[in-house]
């Protein structure tokens, strides 16, 4: 049975399966026939595929070996037809790319034997061709040297040679513009003074436009190309030297540097500027450093404010009453009203260098102070019990100079070396009786000071030229009031002051009021703070009527218009 079934097989057809038993499930009968099917079926196709493909194969060497041997093959197939003509075809199309080339070889040739045929037609001789280019070597090497050009002459002499006179022209023009500008006023060159010539020059002599706009400006005499410098906009000084300005400016900035300094700067606005200015205007570095080391005259104004006295705004501002009255002409000095503004005169420096400088010092802690009321001093005055001390600090600030004066003072760090002690003080209950002294001094009269403190020359010939008071001129019977509240020491004549009162303040200070026609206190009486003590007069050492007072402290004689308000 099993040989039958192989032959079956190899005939290309199925075999058919041996009956199976009867014993087996008819489920799983039906399933082993499915497979045995399918495996069957799977075999014969690729037995069919290998088949056909022996067959490709053999007929594809047929094929070649007809090719081979020059014998053109058949075959009744569409496909096979198409592939044999084409191979065919393919030693035509090549011998048609190959003559279509070699004619392009041939054309190429042809061009280069017509081109080398003109050239030997047309052959220069070698020293025609030597001769040629010496000649145009010559040409560029004579270009290179020399060029056309427009020499300028100024009243006669030679200034500048220029590429051309349109430049000249330009320069003129310029300068004339510059000239007019600087002087504020027309100017031209006149044309009998300038004139141009053309022609070859060496090219080395030929000057730019910067260079020929100095030399004429220099020719004429009227302004000069100058570096300037300017602070907040107004012109200080010219130099006509380059980097002069800069290096004065950085040496005024290096004398205050120090191994403290942060930093140095200028408050003001500082302009270097390159500019013409008139030729007188220039000057010498050393008096442009010599400018800005020293001061300028600035107008200062002055508020007056209450309080304020002629002599404390004069001696404010380091001025004698006389300075401040020449400054400001007309003003009564015994009547200032609140909201006046007086003229100032202060000298204020061209530069202002501020430095800021990093300073490691020992500064005083302030003490405490402890007060404890007492029924047996007045209300104002205080009494030390425990003097006080001040402690010690370690400390590290940035200080900010002025031209040298300090204006501000920042504290970076501060460490305590020593605490302070707490000072202990009596402080008055009692009230302070009308003629005790308030610590300061009012005018004894209102008048015109007719003779100040100090050196004078004695009108008449009366009186001391060591005047140690002032004068102040009233009318004979005018009232004369105390500067401060005290007690009369002395009340009658005295020789040259006539008739005198003194006041004792009982503070060190003594105030006398002479030449009075009469008096209105006596020895030991109290007196307050502007009390009438006498009446004005022209008595002892006197040409007129008039209070002379004086301020003694501790017998010596100040100044009274440093204490009058």
């Amino acid at each position: 049975m099993s040989q039958k079934i192989e032959r079956e097989r190899r005939g290309g057809r199925p075999a058919q399966a041996p009956q199976r038993r009867r014993s087996e499930p008819p489920q799983n009968t039906v399933l082993r026939r499915l497979i045995d099917g399918g495996k069957t079926t799977l075999s014969w196709a690729l037995q069919t595929a290998k088949t056909r493909l022996r067959r490709l194969r053999r007929r594809w060497r047929h094929v070649a070996r007809e090719v081979r041997a020059h014998r053109f093959p058949e075959s009744d197939r569409r496909p096979l037809q198409m592939v044999l003509f084409g191979w065919s075809m393919l030693p035509v199309l090549a011998r048609h790319a190959q003559e279509k080339l070699m004619g392009r070889r041939r054309r190429a040739h042809e061009r280069k034997s017509r081109f080398q045929t003109w050239v030997d037609a047309h052959r220069i001789h070698p020293a025609v061709f030597l001769g040629a280019g010496c000649t145009l070597a010559v040409a560029v090497l004579f270009c290179s040297f020399y060029t056309v050009g427009t020499t300028v002459t100024y009243d006669g002499e030679v200034i500048a040679v220029l590429p051309s006179q349109a430049v000249a022209e330009d320069v003129r023009e310029n300068l004339e513009q510059v000239t007019t500008r600087t002087l504020g006023q027309t100017f031209t060159i006149s044309d009998q003074l300038l004139s141009y010539s053309s022609g070859l020059t060496p090219r080395k002599d030929l000057q730019d436009e910067a260079e020929y706009e100095e030399e004429l400006s220099e020719e004429i005499g009227l302004v000069t190309s100058a570096y300037c410098l300017y602070i907040d906009g107004e012109r200080i000084g010219a130099t006509p030297y380059e980097g002069a300005l800069e290096e004065l400016l950085d040496q005024l900035q290096a004398a205050a540097y120090d191994e403290d300094t942060i930093s140095c700067s200028f408050a003001e606005d500082v302009e270097i500027r390159q500019e013409f200015v008139p030729t007188e205007e220039v000057m010498n570095l050393g008096y442009i450093a010599e400018l800005l080391y020293s001061t300028k005259q600035a107008e200062v104004t002055y508020e007056v404010k209450k309080g304020d006295t002629w002599s404390q705004i004069a001696n404010s501002h380091d001025l004698t009453s006389k300075e401040l009255l020449a400054l400001n002409p007309g003003y009564d000095i015994n009547r200032l009203q609140i909201g006046e503004v007086l003229t100032l005169s202060a000298s204020v420096p061209y530069l202002t260098v501020t430095v800021v400088k990093q300073e490691h010092y020992l500064d005083d802690i302030a003490f405490d102070v402890s007060y404890t009321d007492s029924a047996y001093l007045y209300v104002g005055d205080y009494e030390v019990t425990s003097p006080g001390s001040y402690g010690k600090a370690d400390v590290v600030a940035n200080v900010t100079y002025v031209n040298g004066e300090e204006t501000q003072r920042t504290v970076l760090s501060s460490v305590t070396l020593k605490q302070p002690v707490t000072e202990y003080r009596l402080q008055g209950t009692k009230q302070r009786p009308s003629w005790v002294a308030t610590g300061s001094f009012r005018w004894p009269t209102t008048g015109t000071i007719t003779s100040y403190f100090g050196g004078r020359r004695s009108p008449g010939g009366i009186g001391s030229t060591n005047h140690q008071g002032i004068d102040i001129a009233v009318p004979r019977g005018t009232p004369i009031y105390a500067a401060d509240g005290g007690t009369v020491v002395y009340a009658g004549w005295m020789s040259g002051y006539g008739y005198l009162v003194k006041i004792d303040h009982d503070n060190g200070y003594v105030t006398y009021y002479a030449h009075n026609s009469s008096l209105t206190v006596s020895v030991g009486d109290h007196v307050y703070k502007g009390q009438q003590v006498a009446r004005a007069g022209s008595t002892g050492n006197s040409t007129g009527n008039h209070c002379h007072f004086e301020v003694r402290y501790n017998g010596v004689a100040k100044n009274p218009l440093n204490y009058l308000y």
